[in-house]
């Protein structure tokens, strides 16, 4: 069943117009993971997670500045180019400056009929972060509604709750058996599933995905796990760069697996669930996206994650990290620094990579390739 996670993230499109076809439901495209999914699933709103093709594009120059990010200028292309020309509307939860230009730039000229900005709010250490996001759900609801025509109730809310707090228990299941000194999921397989989780319905992944987890209890790979790496920093779904370092040590070089990351892509985006102990759901539901692992972007005054991923690193017995910036992005470029000192200060190796999506990977494999034989010849002294 684990083939299944791939299928949907290559076939993304084809699922979600068929689901369309199938359910007869909405489709809403978001930007960023602080998108409330539970609210979309209590007005029988199917979210997906809009990501970028990692090929190259010529047609976001009129539209952003070429020195923002690539996976922003990705993002865009996609829809300028109609890849997403069946969704009925498109939203953003406030994000970075580059996203957000990418989300306008696409509801001024594709937009599907339907849009909406939720402020997000960026000092989420803020004791008003919660009561403030809780006032913006009910005008997102109310927007919902009219999108809908259907009235969400508390007990609505409720079953959008359980949808997700499911589908995460379960990813998070799956990410205990990377701790094993042979894991049997590789890094690539990881991030189908965490790539998957975004393109379809969460009720149906959670299915493929208990089976995985069942299959995992008895599955081995025959293969030399390598060095355990940890992925930080940037929006990084770049399957095929992870695929290309987790076969380095075919090439009778030095082979790493993937054990864990720390990004908007996986575990900042699903190993936070809401708390089914509060009273009103929307409370509940803004207190999981105010207190879950934050984006550098509202990861102010006081730093909170680098525990998080000094956690992380120590939980999964990494050998190294990665620390990936997408090119030309602020609040990584701002945070990195910090992040490397810590993991290193700990004992953690770090190597930086300035990620560019819409270029072939290649390249970025090869000096990874050159850390891990980094960390093969600290080994050697030692």
């Amino acid at each position: 069943m684990i083939e299944k996670f791939q299928e949907w993230y290559e076939k993304r499109h084809e699922y979600q117009k068929e689901y369309k076809e199938r359910t007869g439901r909405k489709i809403v495209g978001y930007f960023c993971t602080y998108a409330p999914e539970e609210i979309f699933y209590a007005a029988d709103v199917l979210p997906v997670r809009i990501l970028g093709s990692h090929e190259p594009q010529d047609v976001t120059e009129p539209h952003i500045f070429g020195m923002f990010c690539p996976f922003c200028r990705d993002v865009l292309a996609q829809g300028l180019k109609n890849k997403y020309d069946y969704l009925d509307g498109i939203m953003i939860a406030q994000s970075c400056l580059h996203l957000r230009q990418a989300f306008t730039s696409w509801e001024l000229h594709k937009n599907p009929g339907w849009s909406y900005y939720l402020p997000m709010p960026n000092h989420v250490q803020s004791k008003r972060a919660v009561p403030f996001l809780v006032e913006e759900y009910k005008l997102l609801i109310e927007k919902l509604e009219e999108l809908t025509g259907k009235k969400i109730t508390n007990d609505d809310l409720k079953r959008g709750i359980e949808i997700m707090n499911r589908t995460r228990r379960v990813m998070k299941d799956i990410y205990e058996f990377r701790k094993s000194d042979n894991p049997p999921i590789t890094g690539t397989e990881a991030m189908y599933m965490a790539c998957a989780q975004f393109f379809t319905d969460a009720r149906e992944f959670t299915e493929v995905a208990e089976q995985v987890k069942e299959e995992l209890k008895t599955r081995t790979l025959d293969r030399d796990p390598g060095k355990r790496i940890m992925l930080v920093g940037s929006e990084n779904d770049d399957i095929e760069y992870i695929k290309m370092i987790e076969t380095i040590g075919e090439r009778e070089s030095v082979g790493c697996t993937v054990v864990i990351e720390e990004h908007c892509t996986t575990t900042r985006s699903f190993w936070q669930e809401v708390d089914t102990g509060i009273d009103d759901p929307l409370t509940a539901i803004a207190e999981r996206y105010v207190k879950r692992t934050p984006c550098p972007s509202k990861d102010w005054p006081k730093r909170s994650r680098l525990d998080t991923i000094l956690d992380f690193a120590k939980e999964y017995n990494v050998d190294g990290a990665i620390v990936i910036q997408q090119k030309f992005c602020d609040p990584h470029e701002c945070d990195i620094p910090f992040v490397r000192k810590h993991l290193e200060n700990n004992g953690i190796p770090t190597y930086f990579l300035e990620f560019d999506v819409t270029v072939a990977a290649g390249p970025f494999a090869i000096r990874t390739e050159a850390f891990l034989e980094t960390l093969e010849a600290e080994d050697d002294l030692f």
